[in-house]
């Protein structure tokens, strides 16, 4: 805990030139005097440093949501306004309190008086400001409950809104912290090379992580995206995960894989093994509409295909009877997303990919729960949009789990043709301006 304290005024003093040995002892005075009155000695309480005369100042009373406490308290905690300070026993409005919970200090302004005394309330703080790429931006500090959906308004188009969680919230990872939005947020439009993306969360290294929603010209006023009605083109063409639809093929399990190699749970590494109908169809895209920005695009923190098993499931080619990926128990049994990726070699080091079924529940989706509320929802789609993230596998063939309207059940046999919306992570070294709603969405300038 540190304390500052701010003096006003300043001590005039006039210097006479004279002779070597008045302009000594002139300089031993003031050091003297500067010493006697100095208010930044540093002096331990508790975990952190006060730096002010203990004859100065004292803190009377300390209470952290209406409880009395014996030390000022550690963590997302913000001084209220029945915070005061008193001189001679009188309440002095003059002097202003104020607190960063990031660095843990208080500062008292002005202080002229000694035998100033504070009594200090603080609450338990439910949102904080926080220095982006985007700017500042405001981070609610509460955990959502990821067995509901979220949103606010969706209940009006027949979807279920569980909890009004919606916002900007932070996730530590062992990266660092992420941002990420949840909810039917109108906050989080971008755009870059000239279309309009929704920003799904604000990564680690500070690169923004973004997902396609429409050409600019095919967005209105209102947000419709317009042309996501098959995909990330507006033709009728929706896209298969995997070429492999045939009898003998589509039941075997590798080819939930990005890439994939015959007869194995994931290849070697990420950059082997043959690749699928997406990732082709994506790579084709990138080339065709992202490829003159490529410089802004980066392939950090990378796409994660968890071919991760859930507990009690050996992984099989094709399997005789239903095996379940461990997003599978992450998502329906637990309701634990994570922005994690457990095995390196399902991590893509790609500079575009899709949407993970994690981010998706993030965002405010719920497996088995319909939800039309929350910002990756598109209510012309007549599909929905595919994920990265492998489901079940069955007799029949593979499945990952799609998003946009909700999460699947079981997820979709990778042979199903969905819609597809491209998910890049631009830069943290671009200069971005606006803020973010649809008309003063933020736009990425290239420094």
């Amino acid at each position: 805990m540190e304390f500052e304290v701010l003096k006003r005024g300043h001590i005039k003093r006039n210097i006479i030139i004279g002779s070597f040995a008045v302009l000594l002892i002139s300089a031993i005075i003031l050091n003297f005097t500067r010493a006697k009155y100095r208010t930044t000695a540093d002096i331990p309480i508790a975990s952190g440093t006060i730096n002010y005369s203990l004859a100065d100042l004292n803190v009377v009373a300390i209470t952290v949501d209406g409880e009395s406490v014996d030390t000022i308290p550690e963590g997302n905690y913000e001084l209220t306004s029945e915070s005061y300070c008193t001189i001679d026993g009188e309440q002095d409005d003059s002097i202003k309190l104020s607190y960063d919970m990031e660095t843990q200090k208080l500062t008292v302004t002005p202080f002229t008086t000694k035998g100033t005394k504070c009594y200090l309330d603080f609450a338990t703080a439910t949102t904080k400001i926080v220095d982006t790429p985007l700017g500042e931006v405001e981070v609610n500090l509460d955990t959502p409950d990821f067995s509901k959906t979220s949103c606010t308004n969706g209940s009006n188009n027949g979807g279920n809104c569980g909890e009004q969680t919606v916002g900007l919230y932070e996730e530590t990872t062992s990266k660092g912290i992420t941002y990420y939005y949840r909810g039917d947020v109108e906050d989080n439009y971008l755009v870059f090379a000239d279309k309009y993306w929704r920003i799904i969360r604000i990564n680690e290294d500070g690169s923004i992580r973004v997902i396609y929603s429409g050409e600019k010209s095919t967005v209105d006023a209102a947000g419709k995206e317009t042309v996501l009605a098959n995909g990330y083109d507006d033709s009728s063409t929706n896209y298969l995960f995997t070429s492999f639809v045939g009898y003998g093929k589509s039941g075997k399990s590798e080819y939930v894989g990005f890439t994939y190699t015959e007869g194995s749970q994931r290849p070697s590494n990420p950059n082997s093994g043959d690749l699928s109908n997406m990732k082709k169809s994506l790579d084709t895209w990138y080339s065709n509409n992202l490829q003159a920005y490529d410089s802004m695009i980066v392939s950090t923190p990378g796409f994660c295909n968890d071919r991760e098993m859930a507990s009690g499931y050996e992984w099989s080619s094709k399997p005789s009877s239903e095996i379940h990926y461990a997003a599978y128990e992450r998502l329906y049994v637990n309701n634990q997303p994570t922005f994690e990726c457990s095995n390196t070699n399902d991590l893509y080091q790609t500079k575009i990919g899709l949407i993970t079924a994690d981010e998706v529940m993030y965002a405010g989706g719920k497996g088995r729960d319909y939800n039309s509320g929350y910002y990756l929802y598109v209510g012309d789609a007549p599909n929905n949009i595919w994920t990265m993230t492998p489901s079940i596998a069955t007799s029949s063939g593979g499945s990952l789990f799609f998003g946009s309207r909700s999460l699947s059940p079981k997820g979709a046999y990778v042979g199903y043709p969905f819609g597809v919306r491209p998910v890049i992570n631009i830069s943290s070294d671009v200069t971005i301006t606006g803020s973010g709603v649809i008309a003063d969405p933020y736009i990425v300038n290239p420094d």
